[in-house]
């Protein structure tokens, strides 16, 4: 069964009365060569374990159950239920759950069901909802090798960024203190059924056991960094007093004691720099 040939694919779908959700964000994959790839560069092999995120009709769970021990695969539309009991009919190392990702026990799942494999995550994201689900894995803090996703190309440019260069954003200063994210491979907009009117990109995440810099506090880092991201074309002193509701002049005096000019803007800030802010900034508010 080709799960890429638009011809099965509509056959399929049309057994089961199922019709394509643009809430959803559902996007089918035609191109036999993506999904192989994405399942071995997104660590999948003898003796690990693999939760995907948003199955589709399977494609991507196929090359998973061919390369993992075990395979979970997390479905939110009931729709697709019977449709991926039909398609991964032949792997009996695929389990699938019906449910919301972000209302699912993922600790609870690994531990359960996989043991001491390693783990990878897998998955072709929805884009309306791509940021959402990464950073509900990363701060989940789940014992995982690496996260590799389909994203939107323009997401992939920022959350891939360097953090302190212009297509740096608060996301790319998240994802980097989680993970060290790196652009795997293009997916062009007619590779999927219906096509989408965008580009997309495969990157992975190689889940670091330590964050890069020590914060004295993660919660404040996070609201600082995001305020400071919140006012682009102003200063960060602007964001981070708006945002967070600290005067001004406390601000300046964070950002002296972290030898920072008051006019910096913060995507020319480093880690070390945001990190350094950041405590200082509870030292004088």
């Amino acid at each position: 069964m080709e799960l890429t040939d638009i011809n099965v694919i509509k056959r399929i779908l049309g057994r089961h009365g199922f019709s394509f959700s643009k809430s959803l964000g559902q996007n089918f994959l035609i191109d036999p060569t993506v999904c192989p790839r994405m399942a071995q560069m997104g660590g999948a092999r003898e003796g690990t374990a693999a939760i995907e995120i948003g199955p589709g009709m399977g494609v991507l769970t196929v090359e998973l159950a061919k390369r993992a021990d075990r395979v979970v695969t997390i479905e939110l539309d009931t729709r697709l239920i019977p449709v991926l009991a039909e398609t991964l009919n032949d792997y009996r190392n695929v389990e699938v759950i019906n449910a919301d990702v972000l209302k699912t026990d993922l600790h609870g799942i690994i531990a359960e069901k996989f043991g001491n494999m390693p783990v990878n995550v897998c998955a072709n994201l929805p884009y309306y909802i791509t940021s959402p689900i990464l950073m509900y894995l990363l701060e989940s803090r789940l014992p995982v090798e690496s996260i590799t996703v389909m994203v939107q190309k323009e997401a992939a440019d920022r959350l891939c960024a360097r953090v302190g260069s212009r297509d740096s954003g608060a996301i790319t200063v998240a994802v980097n203190y989680y993970a060290d994210a790196e652009v795997l491979f293009d997916v062009k907009r007619d590779c999927f059924t219906p096509s989408p009117n965008v580009d997309s990109c495969v990157i992975r995440l190689k889940v670091r056991k330590e964050p890069p810099v020590k914060v004295s506090d993660e919660e404040f880092f996070f609201k600082m960094v995001k305020a400071a991201f919140s006012q682009r074309r102003k200063t960060a002193s602007n964001g981070i007093s708006s945002g967070m509701g600290i005067s001004k002049d406390k601000v300046a005096e964070a950002l002296a004691l972290s030898g920072l000019s008051p006019t910096v803007r913060a995507e020319a800030l480093s880690m070390e720099e945001l990190a350094a802010l950041s405590d200082n900034l509870l030292k004088v508010k």
